[in-house]
């Protein structure tokens, strides 16, 4: 039953049946220019994902530039219009394939998780709550504001703007956004828990995993899962295996079926196949799906 493919995920996913699939958990891409595969819109700007020179200077952490948060016209400005847009082409599949009362689990990014959502919820999703991923730790590259003005010459700002910065504070949380297929009308959860065996959440199961979750509350909304060595390397985005088994264990039982749309290196495989969990998988770059095969075959973490 567990297989990998490579293509288009807005194409294969047709291949699965009506209401098969108990869970779908991805890392979708945030539509935030990170790469070429996350450009999810028609602006052909010719800065975008270009380098500037303190770009070449910081290293890796930030290797393309993006877009200004105020943008630079129109086109910009569509974006998250067109995010939106681009989410609706897979949420009607994603419904259809999911058992009635199964969760969803998107990551979808700080920026445009509110387009995400709108798209979840007029497809016909009910949005259940946002999770809060703290991470131990996230790159912060925020410029002082001092700076821009000692280049300037202008002492006078440079000193009267001491301690400020232009960009974003360190972005030590990302949202998990939680949705849910609704269940027959005139039913009820707990009938649908009998009937298709999803619905609810173990609370025994995340108490067991959320054991080093310091200063947090056990079973709350907050997250705090470290990762590990093996967690990194495969994928520029790559999440934390420790995570997804969370996700997983907290809404599903042995054996049931868990699909990933947007496979990257194969993380959320990797946990549900950890867990005695059946999967279905999508990748569409050619050498990640190389990976993912890989990863597998030899059991990694």
């Amino acid at each position: 039953m567990s297989r990998v493919e490579l293509g288009d995920s807005i194409q294969l996913i047709k291949t699965i049946e009506d209401e098969s699939i108990h869970l779908i958990l991805s890392d979708i891409p945030y539509g935030i220019n990170y790469e070429n595969w996350d450009v999810l819109h028609k602006n052909t700007n010719s800065a975008l994902l270009g380098k500037s020179p303190a770009q070449e200077r910081s290293g890796t952490v930030f290797k393309n530039r993006g877009k200004p948060l105020n943008g630079w016209s129109q086109a910009d400005k569509n974006i998250p219009i067109e995010y939106y847009q681009w989410c609706r082409t897979w949420s009607d599949d994603w419904l259809r394939v999911l058992k009635p009362g199964a969760s969803c689990f998107i990551f979808a990014g700080r920026r445009m998780a509110h387009r995400c959502i709108c798209a979840m919820e007029d497809t016909g999703f009910i949005f259940k709550d946002m999770i809060a991923w703290e991470k131990d730790s996230a790159a912060y590259r925020a410029q002082r504001l001092s700076c821009v003005f000692d280049r300037r010459n202008d002492l006078e700002n440079s000193e009267r703007w001491k301690g400020w910065k232009i960009g974003n504070l360190r972005p030590l949380f990302e949202p998990i956004l939680w949705f849910m297929k609704p269940y027959p009308q005139g039913s009820t959860l707990t009938d649908n828990i009998l009937e298709n065996g999803i619905g609810a959440f173990n609370e025994e199961k995340l108490k067991e995993l959320s054991i080093w979750n310091e200063g947090l509350e056990v079973c709350s909304n907050i997250l705090k899962v470290q990762s590990q060595k093996s967690d990194r390397g495969l994928h520029p985005t790559q999440k934390a295996v420790r995570l997804m088994e969370i996700l997983i264990s907290l809404v599903t039982t042995e054996n049931q079926i868990v699909l990933d749309p947007f496979c990257g290196c194969g993380t959320t495989l990797v946990a549900a196949e950890k867990l005695n969990r059946q999967y279905i998988g999508f990748e569409i770059n050619p050498e990640y799906y190389k990976n993912i095969s890989l990863r597998l075959r030899k059991g990694a973490n």
